[in-house]
């Protein structure tokens, strides 16, 4: 396996442009299911889970060509109804296949999908909602089988929390239902408002969308589309951390400010100098670190995405800080590993208390999921001396060209192959 290997202590300078969203681009491949005309997706990154996706479209029936940032989708013969365990095992977003072949196929059989384990992010939310459309489903052999013989039907669904997951799932199902289905506390992130967008594009009739009340009429059929992808706000939020943490200046091109007012909000609190133009944000470390506390939550809160590199940018802060994390209940397995740089942090059930220490120490350490992999890159990057992270495969699942964009920003970081 790949390991990166870093020297830390460089400030880093200069611009960066960000990708398009991978929590975007996931949910929107799935959506050319949809339709037997072509798809083409632009601002697509260069990511393992886009790859993993591509795969999964080609073996239903798809034919998907990705050339740079472009990928296009294309029929190519009838669709299978079966997403297999060697497909899906890789990452949590496949069960996405299943709204847009159930409404396709009126039957779907996904093997129980993987991805970081952070938390057991049960897909319950996503099956009730499924029942509710009028499907009928059974676990068994390790796959759901669902399926609806006389097709789905719109209807109310409640969910018991804003699931992203499970909102892009009802939008991928509902759009080809009979009648009107509405979701009551969906999910609001951006994420959600772009999958919506393409959707409304091939030709859905879908209301409401950023909001926690969307309306969705079904239609009888969806045509082929353009659609660029909108940034990465993750990774745009690792990049902030990154100046700041490396007390450095870094302007961050292809964005969306708004989308990332929590963490520029948060970083104003530390001290940070953030200037925001149309479509891009200036970073610079002024004088310290100040400390601050922040609880995790659903959009437009702090994301839960972002609290593995807050917590590093907190090991240097002048003073204490508290980190809540209120989404997953396993997502601080990266404190044992900052804790090897010298970090001063103390967990308690949901809650972390760090108290900041003057420097890092470089150390060899180990990914254990994909946002704790950004954050362990930050603390190499601020510490003295040599980091060594293994496990890299975890960051290739969500940061485009990581190694490179920080390098010409001025990091000594680079890939040691396997």
């Amino acid at each position: 396996m790949d390991k990166i290997l870093i020297h830390g202590g460089n400030q880093l300078k200069g611009e960066v442009k960000i990708s398009g969203s991978k929590n975007s681009t996931l949910p929107i491949l799935f959506a050319s299911l949809l339709t037997d005309e072509p798809v083409t997706i632009k601002n697509v990154p260069s990511l393992a889970d886009v790859d993993t996706t591509i795969g999964l479209l080609n073996f239903i029936g798809k034919k998907v060509v990705k050339k740079g940032s472009v990928v296009k989708v294309l029929p190519k013969e009838k669709y299978k109804h079966i997403a297999p365990y060697d497909l899906v095992r890789k990452m949590r977003a496949s069960i996405l296949i299943m709204g847009p072949l159930l409404a396709r196929l009126k039957k779907v059989d996904v093997s129980l999908p993987g991805g970081c384990t952070i938390g057991a992010r049960p897909i319950d939310i996503h099956l009730d909602a499924f029942k509710h459309l009028g499907a009928n489903i059974c676990i068994s052999e390790g796959y759901v089988k669902t399926f609806a013989r006389t097709g789905l039907k719109g209807t109310t669904i409640h969910f018991k929390f804003p699931s992203v997951g499970a909102t892009e799932n009802v939008l991928l199902s509902a759009v080809l239902a009979e009648g009107k289905t509405t979701i009551i506390n969906a999910a609001t992130e951006p994420e959600i408002e772009d999958l919506a967008s393409i959707l409304n594009k091939m030709g859905a009739n879908i209301t409401g969308a950023g909001t926690d009340k969307i309306a969705i009429d079904g239609v009888k059929k969806l045509k082929g589309v353009s659609h660029s992808v909108i940034p990465d706000r993750i990774e745009a939020a690792t990049y902030m951390i990154a100046a700041a943490i490396t007390k450095g200046h870094i302007t961050i091109k292809n964005i969306i400010p708004e989308h990332l007012y929590s963490i520029s909000k948060n970083l104003k609190s530390c001290g940070i100098d953030i200037k925001e133009t149309k479509d891009a944000i200036s970073i610079k470390y002024v004088n310290h670190i100040k400390p601050k506390s922040i609880e995790t939550g659903v959009y437009p809160n702090f994301p839960t995405d972002v609290q593995a590199q807050w917590i590093a940018l907190m090991c240097l802060a002048k003073g204490n800080s508290k980190i809540t994390e209120t989404i997953f209940e396993n997502r601080f397995m990266h404190v044992p590993e900052l804790q090897r740089f010298g970090a001063n942090i103390t967990m308690n059930g949901n809650e972390v208390l760090v108290k900041g220490v003057k420097k890092l120490s470089g150390a060899p350490v180990m990914v254990s999921d994909l946002r704790a992999g950004a954050a362990l890159v930050l603390a190499g990057l601020a510490a003295y001396g040599k980091t060594t992270v293994s496990r890299v495969y975890h960051l290739d699942r969500g940061y485009d060209m990581l190694e490179k964009k920080l390098k010409k920003l001025g990091a000594n970081i680079r890939r040691i192959k396997s």
